[in-house]
This record gives structure tokens, sequence and C-alpha cells, in this order.
């Protein structure tokens, strides 16, 4: 088991777009994990990638203003699942139609579609928003024979609804090797048909076009790798991205666009976007 670095930022003032871009920051710099309240975030990222000089440079650099009070502890390797149920984790319900839940938990609410999840320490349960948006689109998308890539798989949320919507072949692709194993796991307990794949955004240079393209990463990510998401996509395939908020559209939207990828829907929970974009016939 690997050990990982609990890091506590406290904030004054705080404030749910405060947390959510904390999050959104400290994902880049590799932390996997992030558990928001009302006084401050705490997040986890494993402890070979930690280190306290970024965490400061990004807390000098914080777009809003507020007090900061950074602490930090060494977290042994211990059963994640367990911590989850205990403290963060609970059954969601998505559009009415997805439920999210583990396979210890027991009160499951009755949905359409039933998927497990062991969170572990890898992102994407459905709690978040930009989960929870990318999974409404997939639900309201027909995906019957559909190809599917899904990058920046995660716990392999996406991909497991993909192939229960009847998509196939679906690709899930992860550089994180511990994100990896997770995503791995939870294709298993859905008994799903998706290959998980290791590697970033070069692994797409041996896939075959697919007819849907997803990543839900962040920003900069999406933007710098836009390039290779273009070149894996058919063309009237349909792309959707989220892991950005809503004033990032523009930005996002301009880097597909010189690929001949239009931006053709939006939704937005929380100031978190979620874009539906088609590549030109």
């Amino acid at each position: 088991m690997n050990d990982y670095i609990e890091l506590r930022i406290d904030a004054s003032p705080c404030s749910e777009e405060l947390t959510d871009l904390l999050a959104a920051f400290l994902a880049d710099e590799g932390y996997e994990s992030f558990v928001p309240d009302k006084t401050g975030l705490t997040a986890y990222v494993r402890q070979t990638d930690f280190n306290s000089t970024k965490v400061d440079e990004l807390l000098e650099c914080f777009p809003m203003d507020a007090d900061f009070k950074v602490t930090s502890c060494i977290v042994e390797g211990k059963d994640w699942n367990e911590e989850w149920e205990k403290n963060y984790f609970k059954p969601i319900v998505i559009s009415d139609r997805c439920v999210v839940h583990s396979s210890f938990h027991t009160d499951i609410p009755k949905a359409e579609y039933d998927i497990v999840i062991d969170p572990k320490m890898a992102f994407g349960t459905g709690h978040h928003s930009t989960t929870n948006l990318m999974v409404s689109h997939l639900l309201d998308m027909n995906l019957e024979g559909k190809s599917v890539i899904d990058m920046g798989t995660g716990t392999a949320i996406l991909a497991v609804l993909a192939s229960m919507r009847g998509a196939q072949p679906v690709v899930g692709i992860e550089i994180d090797h511990g994100a990896w194993e997770n995503a791995v796991d939870n294709v298993r307990l859905n008994s799903a048909k998706a290959e998980i794949i290791e590697g970033d955004a070069s692994a797409l240079a041996g896939i075959e076009e697919a007819d849907v393209f997803i990543a839900n990463i962040n920003r900069n990510i999406i933007t710098g790798d836009m390039p290779f998401y273009a070149s894996c996509l058919k063309h009237g395939g349909t792309m959707l991205l989220s892991g950005f908020y809503e004033s990032d559209i523009p930005i996002v939207e301009e880097a597909a666009k010189a690929f001949g990828i239009e931006l053709k829907e939006r939704r937005i929970d929380k100031d978190w976007a979620a874009i539906r974009l088609v590549k030109e016939e």
C-alpha cells in the first residue's frame, strides 16, 4: 500500500468556489482526492509526489483573496475503501437514472443503471459536479454500438456507464498507476466490457478513432493535449469535455475549433462546466 500526504488548507473567508479552485490547481500537481468542507479543503497526494514549495507558490498566486493556514501529515497505506465508507462516499443517484455506490454499501436506491465504484484514492464517484455532468451527458446519448475513449478515466465510472449503455469497444486511459489499478478493479466489479490502458495521451496513437471521446481532466491538460484528442475522434463524432469552470469554456472551445470540433452544448453546475462538441463531417 502507498503512503500519502494529507494536506489540509484552511481558508478565511472560505467558499465552495474557493475550495473547487484549490482542488483544480492541486489536481494539476498530482493530488488525487479532495474533501472540501465549510472551512477549507483536505487533499491527498502520494508521499513521493509531495512538494511543499509548490503548495506555497500556489497559495501565493491564488486568484481569490483569502488567508490560508496549511498543515500536512503522513498517512500510512491503509484500506481506502474503509476510509471512504466511514467519512466521504455515500450512494448517489444521478439524473434519476443512475445510482453510484460502493461494494460495501447496503442501503442502495434503485435505478436503471447500477454502478459499483470502490474509489480508493482515485477521483470520480459522481459526487463532484464534473463527474455528475458527464454522467448526465452519457445518459442522454445513444451509445449503442458506438466506440468510446475515456481519457483520464480515474475510477472508470464513465467507461463503465458507456459499456452499460451499449458502447463497444470502450477504452479507458489512466496515467497514474494506482488509479489505473483501481479502474481495472471497478471494470471487473461491474462486469463491464472496457479495456483500461495505463499511459498518457501518447497511448492514443495505438487506438482506432472513436465515435465518442471523453476527457474529464482539467483545462490545461485538455487544451495542451487537444491535438491527440482530435486525431482519435471520427469525423461526425462527439467529444465530451469537463474538469474546468464555465469561465474556461471559451479557452477550451478555441482549442477544439482549431481541429474542426465545434461546441454544441454546455451544461453547468456550481460554476463547473461539461461541454458537448462535434467534429465536422
